[in-house]
């Protein structure tokens, strides 16, 4: 099956809609699949990576509609149309797949704030980050919408890969590590972090880059700001925190909080309401309200003072997301796609 996958973000951007990207064409590719990427082409690098991939950069000033995206389109002859990004890029990627009369799998990373989609032509599927945010995309009046939440790497993001000379390279004097791994971005809303990181007895990390990046800076003094990390880097400061924290948005599905959980460590994240989200209140972390800084700091203190606590909401962590890996999250991709294109994708 020949997929032409749409995106804003794809390597060698770092981000997890990049990175999200990335593994459902290695899926393909695998299971004996043509994907043709389509992505903008980008002036600055911030980070290198091998990823080899079949991609088509368009001129930013042309991103993400216009002639040559359709062009594009066309010339790969697609059997179906995956796209993921902003509505601008979300909609003239369901406009194009009409135009071809083939399929479209459009992925939301967002929920509106109110009814959505207004009579336009929607997706054949559309699919949602976690079940709580395909329910809220339904209640907006988004119809034909499936849960997909990412998957993780269990052997590379593993509690094995915690390193001592890192941590007390983070915090010499013994502090608490608790810390963020992601994009850089104000509706990350990682100011709620600045009373945390103000505790005394806690180092406060933060590996990432982004739009956000020199205001949090001021925003947090006393944080050490590691910048953009990737591989087994990564994976070694994530093993190597004690407590991760995501204070937001609720909704979002962010790989961080599984890579944290699969590395054996707890996480404190805003309440989604959801049954199937991976932080388990009292049993894989804390769960706070959205938006209350307060809250994030009396969780990281509770944390600070259970060491015993903290290991074991680390291994039921790491048991909950182990199972959930790429080649489970690409087979579930694949249902999607059989659903839409009407016979079996294997």
């Amino acid at each position: 099956m020949r997929v032409a996958i749409v995106t804003e973000s794809f390597p060698p951007d770092i981000d997890g809609a990049a990175h999200w990207a990335w593994q459902t064409v290695r899926h393909l590719e695998r299971h004996g699949h043509e994907p043709l990427v389509l992505a903008p082409a980008r002036r600055r690098v911030r980070c290198r990576s091998d990823v080899v991939a079949a991609v088509v950069r368009l001129p930013a000033p042309v991103w993400p509609g216009g002639r040559r995206l359709a062009r594009a389109l066309a010339a790969h002859r697609p059997d179906l149309v995956h796209v993921t990004g902003s509505d601008a890029l979300r909609a003239r990627g369901v406009a194009a797949g009409g135009r071809l009369g083939v399929p479209v799998v459009a992925v939301r990373r967002t929920v509106p704030a109110g009814p959505a989609e207004g009579g336009r032509r929607t997706a054949d599927r559309t699919l949602a980050p976690s079940p709580a945010a395909a329910r809220a995309l339904a209640e907006c009046g988004v119809p034909r919408v499936r849960p997909w939440p990412p998957g993780v790497d269990p052997e590379r993001f593993h509690p094995r890969r915690r390193d001592l000379e890192l941590r007390r390279a983070l915090a010499p004097g013994g502090e608490l590590i608790v810390g963020y791994v992601g994009r850089l971005a104000a509706e990350k809303r990682l100011d709620l972090l600045a009373p945390v990181c103000a505790l005394p007895g806690v180092r406060l990390v933060i590996a990432g880059d982004g739009p956000y990046a020199a205001a949090l800076r001021g925003l947090l003094p006393g944080a050490r700001f590691l910048g953009c990390r990737t591989g087994d880097e990564l994976a070694r400061i994530h093993a190597s925190l004690d407590v991760f924290v995501h204070p937001g948005p609720p909704r979002a599905s962010s790989l961080g909080v599984r890579e944290a959980l699969a590395s054996g460590v707890p996480v404190i994240a805003p309440a989604t309401g959801d049954p199937c989200d991976p932080v388990r209140h009292g049993r894989t972390g804390l769960l706070v309200r959205h938006g209350d800084a307060q809250a994030l700091r009396d969780a990281v203190l509770t944390l600070e003072s259970g060491r015993r606590r903290r290991a074991e909401f680390g291994l039921a962590g790491r048991e909950l997301v182990a199972g959930r890996t790429w080649e489970v999250v690409g087979d579930q991709l694949l249902g999607y796609y059989g659903e839409v294109v009407g016979v079996s994708v294997g």
